[in-house]
């Protein structure tokens, strides 16, 4: 499944999503990190496709549980508590606080429900929120996929390096 969207990518720009988000961060001399849920570091996992990530990619954080999320990057218990652990709020602070963790300058996150069960009628599954972290600034989309569990995770990858290249390159071209 992977290998045919990634072949697909590739063939039609001859440069793949992640080629183009670590050149974007090689130029602009950026370092990136990942706070990793529902994708279980597919994300930074996907970012080492490409030979040079090193240069941009120091570390990153598998925070599967509510205690890695608050242990690791920060998130607030309250958060937690008042939101859930899918949710926009900390999708935010996991971003902003996997950057400060790593003293990156960029974040993406990722808090989801993969599937095929776990989902509620408030939160059912295929709903996850991706945040993405750059310049002091974050943003945070709520997706809705409806896939198999993989392939709500591939999505979630693609989502979350979409909003990263997009954001690089409004930086570069403001």
């Amino acid at each position: 499944m992977y290998l045919e969207w990634y072949l697909r990518e590739k063939e039609a720009s001859q440069e793949s999503l992640e080629e183009a988000v670590v050149r974007l961060l090689q130029e602009a001399h950026l370092t990136v990190t990942t706070a990793e849920s529902c994708t279980g570091g597919l994300i930074a996992g996907t970012l080492v496709n490409v030979a040079g990530a090193s240069d941009v990619l120091g570390e990153g954080y598998v925070t599967y549980s509510n205690e890695a999320k608050e242990r690791l990057v920060g998130v607030k218990r309250e958060t937690l508590l008042q939101y859930g652990a899918v949710s926009e709020q900390t999708a935010r602070e996991m971003a902003e606080g996997a950057a400060r963790a790593a003293g990156a300058d960029a974040a993406l996150s990722a808090t989801g429900i993969a599937g095929p069960g776990g989902g509620t009628a408030k939160k059912p599954v295929g709903l996850v929120y991706v945040g993405c972290f750059l310049d002091g600034s974050t943003q945070v989309k709520e997706c809705h996929f409806d896939g198999n569990r993989m392939e709500n995770r591939l999505h979630t990858v693609e989502t979350a390096l979409e909003m990263l290249r997009e954001a690089l390159e409004e930086r570069r071209n403001p």
